[in-house]
């Protein structure tokens, strides 16, 4: 699914050039639960970033699905992502003018979906995360767990091989976040997405059936369970 080749990113602060990966290379299979994990500053969300096709890396190369994303326009990133990629962030980005239904079926009318292919797939995900009845709430009507499972939902609805959550459990109580991995492990196993997590929360790591640690740009340790 993901195969990052010797990649480097550096970002310059003024006269400054920060390395923030130095030569990292991982390879991620289909279906894997895996999570990159390491402290504050350490490169775990801009290796995220540049698998999301949200960023370049300097040196090296990522593929998606055996598909070379480096030298892709932003146009066509953006399409890749729009395709194969969902996303999980750990402030829920969820549109508040919109609700629970109209912020994950947002995600399909970008693929141009009928009305009614829409509904039916928006419905059935919406019940698989635990939210019939809801459909009709908005994002301040929900509590911040049933809020993250309408951001799960987005993510999946689109049925993309891969999805990656940036810190999914940060803005939630200990509880909370074990219902919403427990979620996604449930729907890893049932759908056969790949999910790649990026925390230093330790709940993720004990979750993660694959822990990559990554210290100063480098990963120390890849670990299955």
């Amino acid at each position: 699914m993901v195969k990052v080749n010797h990649v480097t990113k550096d970002y310059a602060i003024g006269k400054l050039k920060v390395h923030a990966l130095r030569g990292v290379d991982l390879l991620i299979n289909d279906g894997e639960f895996l999570s990159i994990a390491g402290p504050s500053g350490s490169g775990k969300t801009t290796l995220l970033n540049l698998i999301g096709c949200l960023d370049q890396c300097t040196t090296g190369e990522i593929l998606i699905d055996g598909e070379s994303v480096g030298n892709k326009k932003k146009d066509e990133r953006a399409l890749l992502r729009r395709k194969k990629i969902g996303f999980v962030f750990q402030s829920f980005n969820l549109i508040p003018v919109l609700t629970a239904y109209e912020n994950v079926a947002f995600a399909l009318s970008l693929l141009g979906l009928s009305a009614v292919d829409t509904r039916e797939k928006t419905m059935t995900i919406l019940s698989e995360v635990g939210l019939s009845g809801m459909e009709h709430r908005f994002p301040n009507e929900l509590s911040g767990g049933q809020q993250q499972r309408v951001a799960v939902a987005r993510a999946l609805v689109k049925n993309p091989g891969l999805v990656l959550a940036d810190e999914p459990t940060a803005n939630l109580d200990s509880t909370t976040g074990k219902e919403i991995l427990d979620l996604m492990e449930e729907l890893n196993r049932n759908h056969g997405t790949t999910f790649i997590f990026s925390t230093h929360d330790a709940m993720v790591m004990e979750f993660a059936h694959r822990l990559v640690l990554i210290h100063d740009g480098k990963i120390t340790s890849d670990t299955k369970r």
